[in-house]
């Protein structure tokens, strides 16, 4: 328990998806204009990686690992998480269909969030790890736990820029640095203080 907490914490702050590996930049940076739009991407994120990554790992140590079949292993990541992410679309269209608009193309997208597939990527990778390192993932509870640490990592990250963005638009922002040049300064500076995190021994 006390190691799946670990694992959680760590996935949050010191390895966020965001500030320590920049994973998902692409749907982080388009959609993080709005803080309502940004924490709905934010929760169908985590969701799918909730989801998904306990399943991969079943994949992996249950299937894959003892038949051999590790070269599969991105084939299968790829059709769970795309697999999730439709059952995702789909119900946020029938209960949101204001954030299913103003998601757009950034909800089917979510399946090649590099995020997603860089979580299951570092939990195979992670397996392997001796059990007594802090970032080994022994079994489907840590699984769990660094899924959702990574989940709630990314949504922190895009509302905390989300509610930024929404402030810097009563700013005076020199013109050459307006619209991309001062987000990209921004996530820089936010990923900065983020960086205060990683040498705890959480």
């Amino acid at each position: 328990m006390e190691h799946a907490l670990s694992l959680f914490v760590r996935s949050i702050f010191a390895d966020n998806m965001i500030f320590a590996f920049f994973l998902g930049m692409c749907s982080y940076l388009a959609v993080s204009k709005e803080v309502k739009t940004s924490a709905g991407l934010g929760v169908a994120v985590t969701f799918v990686l909730v989801v998904t990554l306990p399943v991969n790992y079943l994949l992996q140590v249950y299937v894959l690992d003892p038949l051999g079949l590790g070269y599969l292993s991105f084939i299968l990541f790829i059709a769970v998480i795309a697999a999730i992410v439709q059952l995702v679309e789909m119900v946020v269209e029938k209960f949101s269909p204001s954030l299913y608009n103003a998601l757009g193309i950034f909800l089917p997208l979510i399946a090649v969030n590099c995020a997603i597939m860089g979580a299951s990527l570092f939990m195979q990778q992670r397996v392997q790890l001796d059990p007594e390192n802090v970032k080994a993932i022994a079994n489907i509870g840590d699984a769990f736990a660094y899924a959702l640490g990574s989940g709630l990592g990314w949504l922190l990250a895009i509302v905390a820029l989300a509610g930024i963005r929404e402030k810097m638009e009563y700013n005076d922002v020199p013109k050459p640095l307006q619209g991309i040049g001062i987000t990209f300064i921004t996530v820089g500076l936010m990923a900065l203080a983020f960086m205060c995190f990683s040498g705890l021994n959480i």
